[in-house]
């Protein structure tokens, strides 16, 4: 009887153990994610946390699908065009850091793709409660900056624009747009009630607004049309389409009421006019940014392996942004030809894992809507050193080579989306 005794507590003592070991690797992916609002330092804690979370998880092995080889040799191929670009500048610093830079973000991408294989829906609920608990550091700061609370406005903004812990403007508004989406597919899918949904979405959206970044704001707004057409579509019925219809007329309204309300402070209202507008000088003339764009193509036709990394801006009067153009111009022909590549392999991807019924097809259409928008984004900025860009390109690779259980087994999982 005694050894009988035994052996449920034994068998109970090593599903403990078991159950505290997932319990730590979801607790590292929570502070990846949580320290990743603090961008004004070099390194940044994220750059820490990611190898202590590395080792965690390597630990006890990460299975690599073949599903993800072509993600992975394409960034593999496409940073290699960038260290053959830099060969001519490996005494310049910031051209090696920028190489390196590159490098260690195709490795975050890799990891939380392959991490997908285990456990997807506890992984992403715990990325995405992590992110959000960055989205609402980075917008206080972005806020209390803005409004020059304590003096913090000389810490928080960039040229009367919230920037909070991100040393841009531009930066910090699309690193906001993930959450915000998540928070907003959670309203329509019922998950949340409106008035919760508003009071987590407040901060982070009153930052993103603050940001004066017209590319964010074109961010969020396409990622929410986007994922809340394909939550619409991929509804399984006609109430949870009423549901998603009313309430987006809903948070419209509460959206024009907000915003009408911002704008009636001077301070606030005055940068916007500026900001709104479609003419920036910036933007115009020969050597403006389109214009510099442009005058850049036929250089780099002949340009084998570009201007090198991080170069474009000693050629021309600022960086490229365009990602798409800053490919060939710090990464050459190679890289240039591989990013297109890795981008249309990417889209593929990710339009397939957003149709496919999952328990995690809620997590994928959010992903993807955020992540097919910062690709369009890429036509006017550098997106090609945004962590959260590799973040999503990671995961929806990671979401598109899970095997799609079977029915039975799909009832049986407790989907959070």
């Amino acid at each position: 009887m005694s050894a009988l005794a035994q052996q449920p507590d034994g068998k109970a003592r090593r599903r403990g153990l078991t159950v505290s070991y997932a319990a730590i690797k979801r607790g590292t992916l929570w502070l990846l994610m949580a320290v990743s609002f603090l961008a004004l330092i070099e390194p940044s804690p994220y750059e820490f946390v990611f190898p202590i979370t590395l080792l965690v998880f390597a630990i006890t092995g990460i299975r690599f699908s073949q599903k993800l080889l072509p993600m992975a040799v394409l960034l593999l191929v496409y940073n290699i065009g960038g260290v053959i670009a830099l060969i001519p500048w490996m005494d310049e610093p910031a051209s090696v850091r920028f190489t390196a830079v590159s490098v260690y973000l195709m490795l975050t991408a890799i990891f939380f793709a392959a991490i997908m294989a285990e456990d997807p829906l506890g992984r992403l609920e715990t990325l995405r409660k992590g992110y959000l608990f960055a989205a609402w550091c980075a917008g206080l700061a972005a806020i209390l900056g803005y409004f020059d609370v304590g003096g913090l406005s000389s810490v928080f903004t960039y040229a009367s624009r919230a920037s909070g812990t991100f040393k841009d403007p531009n930066v910090l508004g699309p690193f906001l747009v993930l959450p915000l989406t998540y928070l907003l597919h959670a309203i329509l899918t019922g998950r949340i009630g409106l008035a919760k949904g508003f009071l987590l979405m407040s901060v982070p959206l009153l930052a993103l607004f603050l940001t004066f970044s017209r590319g964010a704001w074109g961010n969020l707004v396409a990622a929410a049309l986007l994922m809340t057409s394909l939550t619409f579509l991929t509804s399984s019925s006609t109430a949870q389409r009423a549901r998603i219809v009313f309430l987006t007329l809903v948070m419209l309204v509460l959206v024009v009421v907000a915003l009408l309300i911002a704008l009636s402070f001077e301070n606030i209202r005055s940068v916007f006019e500026i900001r709104a507008s479609l003419d920036q000088d910036y933007d115009q003339g020969v050597t403006g940014r389109f214009g510099s764009q442009l005058r850049s193509l036929p250089l780099l036709l002949d340009l084998p392996n570009g201007f090198g990394p991080l170069r474009f801006r000693f050629t021309f009067p600022e960086d490229p942004h365009n990602v798409y153009i800053n490919a060939f111009a710090s990464y050459g022909w190679l890289g240039g030809i591989t990013y297109l590549a890795l981008t249309v392999a990417t889209c593929i991807a990710g339009w397939r894992a957003v149709f496919r019924r999952t328990p995690w097809q809620g997590h994928a259409i959010v992903i993807w809507s955020a992540l097919f928008v910062t690709i369009l984004q890429g036509l006017q900025i550098d997106t090609d050193h945004w962590r959260h860009f590799y973040l999503m390109l990671g995961l929806i690779w990671g979401l598109a080579a899970l095997r799609t259980p079977p029915p039975e087994s799909q009832r049986s999982l407790r989907t959070t989306m």
